[in-house]
C-alpha cells in the first residue's frame, strides 16, 4: 500500500474539476483534474497512477504543480524544441530562386551552398519549401517513338 498524503480540495474546486473530467477538451487536462480528485477522495498515489495509468511519479508532480498553479497547472506547459534550421527569409529566397529556375532539389541546394548559406540535410531543404508551398513532382519521360 502506497503512502497516503493528505489533500483536499475546496467544494467549489472539485465542482469544477468534476466539469473539466467531464467536458475538458484537453486529454491531458482531464486525466490530471481526474488526479486531483482521486487523491482528494483520499487514495494513495500509487493507488491514484494505478487507475489513472500513469507512473506515481507523475501523480506527485501533478499535485506539486496543483499546490503552487492550481488550475493553470492542468494546461500543458510550453514546450520549445528544436530551433529552425532555415530561417523563414533564407526559405522566402529558396523559394524565389525555384520559382525563377526549375531545378532538382540537389541543384538548389548546391546553389544555396554556394552563395554561403548554412549547410543542411536534402530533405530538410525539402520539407522546408513544401511548408513554403512548392510542389516536388517527378517528370516522367515521354517517348514519341512507336506512336502513329
Amino acid at each position: 500500500m502506497g503512502r497516503r498524503i493528505s489533500f483536499h480540495l475546496d467544494p467549489a474546486d472539485r465542482t469544477s474539476l468534476s466539469a473539466i473530467v467531464k467536458r475538458g477538451e484537453d486529454w491531458r487536462q482531464r486525466q490530471r483534474a481526474q488526479t486531483l480528485l482521486s487523491l482528494d477522495e483520499g487514495m494513495s498515489i500509487a493507488e491514484v497512477a494505478t487507475q489513472v495509468g500513469i507512473n506515481p511519479r507523475t501523480v506527485g508532480t501533478s499535485r506539486s504543480a496543483w499546490l503552487q498553479l492550481r488550475f493553470d497547472s492542468l494546461k500543458d506547459a510550453v514546450r520549445c524544441g528544436a530551433p529552425k534550421k532555415l530561417p523563414p527569409d533564407v526559405v522566402d529566397q529558396l523559394a524565389h530562386r525555384a520559382l525563377a529556375a526549375p531545378l532538382s532539389a540537389k541543384a538548389l541546394l548546391a546553389e544555396h551552398l554556394q552563395n554561403g548559406g548554412t549547410p543542411v540535410h536534402l530533405n530538410t531543404l525539402m520539407t522546408a519549401l513544401k511548408n513554403a508551398g512548392l510542389v516536388w513532382k517527378r517528370t516522367h519521360y515521354v517517348s514519341l517513338k512507336g506512336k502513329p
